[in-house]
């Protein structure tokens, strides 16, 4: 009886160091770091008040347009594409939503001018990428520019003033109790990106297109249309950013969403989305922009200044690529 209990022993550990010899670190790593970071600013911030309950939702409020953009770039990166527009996109959208408001269109107007100017600007990126065949880096890197003169140029630099209530509310200040509703939009947004990605026909495209595009035109995929779609998402999405930065603030401005995309690529990357395509993950995804919205608030609380903040972002994006799950092999 000894033997064989001695047997089964080893067995179990035999097959535990296989299974942990298959893990790939690299898959979970934005999860290791997250709670490494939680951890260090909880004990070096503990007396300045880094895990009250206030921050935490501080934390939540600052990250909420930064991982629906997120959520949304994870469709393009796992197209093997990316958008450098996303964050103009969401200045002009905040702009025309205030400027519908304004004009008396209220809280359907605004939400529907955002919206549809975040959409046209994806339609155009995406047309543009599909149809005249020009690298999505250069045109979004073009129409990054475009978008942010075309903001700055229409308002002559001003900010646009928001004061219906009802707007601020549900897109800004508002909570239902203690919980923000920015928390809840961007759950709404996580879940159904998660469910795309995941659970439709649509997401099996993404990562096929992303994985070996030729492979996937040949299987009968009309790719060119999955990755239009993509683009529409993500200026979508970044029209959604921009209403939801319009009613915190109260205001529409050409400055909001200035560097978003930066931490929105980092988030993807870091969250396990392959930059080369074919690999994507909304659920990491979320993680990593709430782990670049707690490494943002805990160097502010530390005192460091806006510079060395951006400094850090970036040695963010380094280690993110440097430390991302390998692509699929093509």
């Amino acid at each position: 009886m000894q033997s064989k209990d001695i047997k089964v022993n080893n067995q179990q550990t035999n097959l535990s160091l296989g299974f942990l010899s298959k893990l790939d670190w690299r898959n979970y790593i934005v999860y290791i770091a997250f709670v490494g970071v939680l951890i260090y600013f909880s004990i070096t911030l503990h007396d300045d008040g880094f895990l009250t309950t206030a921050n935490m939702m501080n934390i939540v409020r600052q990250t909420a347009m930064i991982t629906i953009m997120a959520v949304a770039m994870t469709f393009v990166i796992a197209s093997a594409e990316i958008d450098l527009s996303i964050g103009s996109i969401t200045a002009l959208s905040s702009l025309m939503a205030a400027l519908a408001i304004q004009s008396g269109f209220g809280l359907i107007g605004g939400l529907l001018a955002g919206l549809a100017t975040g959409l046209i600007v994806g339609l155009i990126n995406g047309l543009l990428i599909t149809k005249v065949n020009i690298p999505s880096f250069l045109v979004t890197l073009g129409t990054m520019g475009i978008i942010s003169g075309t903001a700055m140029w229409i308002t002559d630099t001003a900010p646009v003033p928001i004061l219906n209530e009802s707007f601020n509310f549900f897109f800004g200040s508002g909570g239902i109790g203690p919980i923000p509703l920015l928390l809840i939009w961007t759950l709404i947004v996580a879940v159904v990106g998660h469910i795309l990605l995941r659970k439709t026909s649509f997401g099996r495209q993404i990562l096929a297109t992303g994985g070996n595009e030729s492979a996937s035109r040949f299987s009968g995929i009309n790719t060119a249309k999955v990755k239009l779609y993509a683009f529409m998402g993500t200026g979508i999405a970044a029209g959604f950013a921009g209403i939801l930065y319009a009613g915190r603030m109260q205001a529409g401005r050409y400055t909001f969403g200035e560097g978003d995309e930066m931490s929105v690529i980092a988030a993807v990357i870091l969250g396990g989305t392959a930059l080369a395509g074919g690999v994507g993950t909304i659920i990491g995804t979320v993680v990593g922009s709430l782990m670049i919205g707690v490494i943002n608030n805990g160097l502010i609380i530390m005192g460091l200044d806006v510079s060395q903040q951006m400094i850090i972002r970036g040695f963010i994006i380094v280690l993110a690529v440097a430390l991302g799950r390998k692509a699929i092999s093509r």
